[in-house]
């Protein structure tokens, strides 16, 4: 059992109060408690006995919390928020705003292993995974500034099917209907594509939706982009995303970076029709977004819309992202840029 109260499920808060004779109501106010009424000390959960509170707090067990150390507003209403980790980690999320609906972003790694060549947080070097109570502060600590998170999406910082389980259960703790009873279609992980990873998904228990950063219609413009694109071929994927489909008859968002000259053309739109017609899918096409020592170049609007065009015209579901928080680098591809040498 983890110290952290807040790094355990509702059945292992219930070994612990077994554990200590306590009936299995116990476990119940220490999850509603920590998760639903964002208790910040084991003698807030009053209803407790006060022996039971002493116990636990001198065998060393805590209420974790993140430090939100800066937060940064763009124009448009979105909010970047950066938080201190132990051990010197940094993390940043960002609270979308679309009329009435909050979206948060949340990290699930600080840095990132993937390496992908047009984005900031590949650039960092890997520091570590996030506990699960990193993972779901970063969503209670938003929802003290901005109010109730409707929706939720694993694309910050890192990988996270590269920390699957702790990310798993963070879904199921922020899912649960004595905590944030986040409802799971409101839910989306998006991994670069981890064939293996993609397949446990589609066996868990809970079935948050799956958003897979594709950005290249072939192999050998993927592996220049991404490091990852070496590793797992587009065919291996494919048959992964086939399996999850299969096995959960979930859509899958897809997720692509248009980059000028590089990924844009139009022959590059129907060789993405052709690889993604055996799936049921909506694309987004994302207008690259740079940050200092990148590279690349976003496309034109006119090169984007005509590759949308190909692809709604194949009947594949398209929507252009706008850009979102680039005045205060918290656009797709920027979390980290401020810590770029």
């Amino acid at each position: 059992m983890d110290k952290d109260l807040k790094n355990n499920s509702y059945n292992e808060l219930l070994d612990i109060a077994i554990a200590h004779q306590q009936k299995p109501f116990c476990a119940k106010y220490l999850f509603t408690f920590i998760h639903q009424k964002d208790a910040a000390d084991i003698n807030d959960i009053t209803p407790l006995s006060k022996t039971f509170r002493n116990q636990l707090t001198e065998e060393g067990f805590t209420i974790s919390r993140i430090t939100l150390s800066e937060r940064h507003d763009d124009p448009d209403g979105t909010i970047k928020f950066v938080f201190d980790l132990p051990g010197g980690v940094r993390i940043e999320s960002v609270r979308l705003k679309d009329d009435d609906r909050n979206t948060l972003c949340i990290s699930t790694q600080a840095g990132c292993r993937m390496g992908c060549k047009f984005c900031a947080t590949g650039r960092l070097a890997f520091q570590r995974n996030l506990t699960t109570s990193e993972i779901v502060e970063q969503v209670y600590q938003a929802e003290r500034v901005c109010g109730r998170i409707d929706n939720l999406v694993y694309m910050g910082m890192g990988e996270p099917l590269d920390n699957f389980d702790n990310v798993m259960r963070s879904v199921e703790t922020l899912n649960d209907k004595n905590g944030r009873n986040l409802g799971i279609r409101h839910i989306t992980i998006s991994t670069c594509g981890l064939p293996e990873q993609i397949k446990q998904l589609a066996l868990s228990s809970i079935q948050p939706r799956l958003a897979v950063s594709l950005h290249a219609p072939n192999d050998e413009i993927r592996s220049k982009l991404m490091r990852v694109g070496k590793t797992y071929r587009l065919d291996d994927i494919l048959t992964s995303l086939k399996s999850y489909q299969s096995t959960t008859g979930k859509r899958i968002t897809i997720e692509y970076c248009m980059i000028d000259g590089v990924n844009d053309q139009i022959d590059h739109a129907r060789s993405l029709v052709k690889l993604l017609r055996p799936l049921k899918v909506n694309v987004n096409l994302i207008e690259l977004n740079t940050f200092p020592g990148c590279r690349y170049r976003p496309s034109s609007p006119e090169q984007i819309r005509q590759f949308a065009e190909i692809l709604s015209n194949s009947g594949i579901e398209t929507i252009i992202r706008f850009k979102r928080g680039r005045s205060i680098k918290a656009a797709c591809g920027q979390l980290g840029a401020t810590w770029l040498k």
